[in-house]
């Protein structure tokens, strides 16, 4: 008898996107997988988005499913996928982005392969023409299957996107993406990865993360201190599971997503008052957890030493935050 993947679902959060919802949902359609299905959750767009999703939806209604909702964020969009699924897998594709046509069908098959709870994906940055910007290597030197117990480093080494990843849905069963939050990825997703006992990986460049000519421009604001609650309630959870005397590596999952990350994120913050403030709370953030600059500057990630592994302007950047030059800082931004 012939093997039938398993199904799943990917679930796409749509807000005023109209010019880049075609792309993304024809690289859906295309998909090697066949067993698939699309759920298109229109979030209250207000432009033409809308009419683009039901166009597809006629057009393909064995794949596509349309949803239409009140505007809620993201969190509450893809809650709201989560709760139709009918997959044994999710996955989540943002509107503007889009994936390799065998993006799926090769996940799907690690996952079933190795009875992976979550499978993750290779990212490119691409710009507006398809340009790609920068190739985003998830897990580097490290076998297809990967059993948390033996290498749990990758809890503090990984990047907690959600859209590079395949979750087995009943990972979902009791949690959902926290609403009214920016940074949702980073306060559900490690929490998701704590309750796997294993995962797995392509070296694939499946998904293509697209670098908006708009999106840069958008100011950075106070918002970014949800980085800093969001590991907040991952240690709140850490604590509960079988790894909470893996004390060290929980400290460089606090470095890496509650200093490293969210000193990337101060780098955009153009309002003076925002960015000290900001400081401030970071500073706390670090004495509390007792992380002194020795650690930040001997932080490994995937074995190597993080500063040095950055781009030359970066690693100026963090030097001259570290050594207090905060004021250098905002003119050099």
């Amino acid at each position: 008898m012939k093997h039938v993947p398993s199904k799943v679902s990917v679930i796409v959060p749509v807000y005023n996107v109209e010019k880049y919802l075609p792309k993304c949902l024809d690289s859906l359609l295309n998909q090697t997988l066949q067993n698939i299905e699309i759920l298109v959750v229109n979030d209250g767009s207000t432009d033409y988005s809308g009419d683009i999703i039901n166009k597809y939806a006629q057009k393909y209604p064995d794949k596509i499913k349309a949803f239409q909702k009140e505007n809620g964020g993201l969190s509450d969009a893809r809650n709201f996928g989560i709760e139709r699924a009918t997959g044994d897998y999710i996955g989540f594709v943002d509107s503007d982005d889009y994936v390799s046509s065998a993006m799926f069908e090769e996940m799907v098959k690690l996952a079933e392969k190795h009875h992976a709870e979550m499978v993750i994906c290779n990212i490119q940055k691409v710009n507006e023409q398809g340009k790609i910007i920068q190739r985003l290597t998830q897990i580097p030197d490290m076998p297809e299957k990967i059993k948390l117990e033996n290498n749990f480093s990758v809890f503090s080494d990984i990047s907690y996107f959600a859209c590079n990843k395949l979750f087995r849905k009943n990972l979902f069963n009791g949690r959902r993406f926290k609403k009214n939050i920016h940074f949702e990825d980073i306060q559900l997703i490690p929490q998701l990865l704590l309750d796997c006992t294993t995962i797995a990986q392509t070296q694939n460049y499946h998904y293509q993360y697209l670098e908006r000519g708009d999106s840069i421009t958008k100011t950075h604001t106070e918002k970014g201190l949800d980085i800093l609650k969001a590991v907040e309630d991952v240690e709140e959870y850490f604590k509960t599971t079988k790894y909470s005397d893996k004390s060290e590596t929980l400290k460089n999952f606090q470095i890496f997503e509650g200093v490293y990350s969210f000193i990337a994120y101060l780098a955009f913050v153009e309002n003076n008052d925002d960015f000290y403030k900001m400081c401030e709370k970071l500073e706390f953030f670090m004495k509390k957890r007792d992380i002194k600059l020795k650690n930040l500057l001997q932080f490994n990630r995937f074995g190597k030493n993080y500063l040095l592994s950055l781009s030359l302007k970066k690693n100026l950047f963090y030097l001259l935050f570290f050594a207090g030059q905060k004021k250098l800082i905002r003119k050099l931004i």
